[in-house]
């Protein structure tokens, strides 16, 4: 079973996609992808593993999603990725590249494979699958050519991400609502 948790910022996404794990009855794997560059993100990563179940296994993984899901697979697990977002920001910015105001973006290659390399994964993957991303495209367009892109892609991974699934929910204000399975 592979399963989209998408919503916006503080919606109770992770929250939700915690329950789904723990509600299979089988070994999770939590991934989480966020990497604590300053001191509001080791606050958020803090806030994020004190909610963990203790008897879950933790991974942090800022990139290669695919190739770990596929390390660590098997039928008695469960991988909760949390968060998708992060991680096409992890891609985006993994090498010292200075992207325009405007104009075309070329993102680093890393994106492209481990975009695909996710997308391979999970079409073959047995393990159960949990991710976790935040619906970030029902805004304003931003102005610069980098936002607008990662916004574009953003968009793309998520609906890539949803055709790949079994289930999709989207939570708004703490509350699930079905959009899939």
């Amino acid at each position: 079973m592979r399963t989209l948790v998408i919503g916006g910022a503080r919606s109770g996404k992770s929250q939700h996609a915690e329950a789904l794990a723990l509600a299979t009855g089988k070994r999770v794997i939590y991934i989480a992808t966020a990497e604590a560059g300053d001191q509001e993100m080791q606050e958020r990563i803090a806030h994020h593993r004190a909610r963990r179940d203790s008897r879950w296994v933790t991974l942090e993984q800022p990139t290669a999603l695919g190739a770990l899901i596929t390390q660590h697979a098997s039928d008695d697990v469960v991988f909760l990725v949390d968060c998708l977002t992060v991680w096409l920001s992890n891609l985006l910015f993994s090498e010292a590249m200075a992207f325009p105001e405007v104009g075309h973006i070329d993102p680093p290659a890393i994106f492209h494979a481990e975009r695909q390399a996710l997308l391979d994964t999970l079409r073959d993957t047995t393990a159960d699958v949990i991710m976790v991303a935040n619906e970030i495209g029902q805004g304003v367009v931003p102005t610069g050519a980098i936002t607008r892109w990662f916004v574009d892609e953003a968009g793309r991974l998520n609906q890539a991400i949803a055709a790949t699934c079994d289930r999709a929910v989207l939570v708004v204000a703490g509350l699930p609502l079905s959009l899939k399975g």
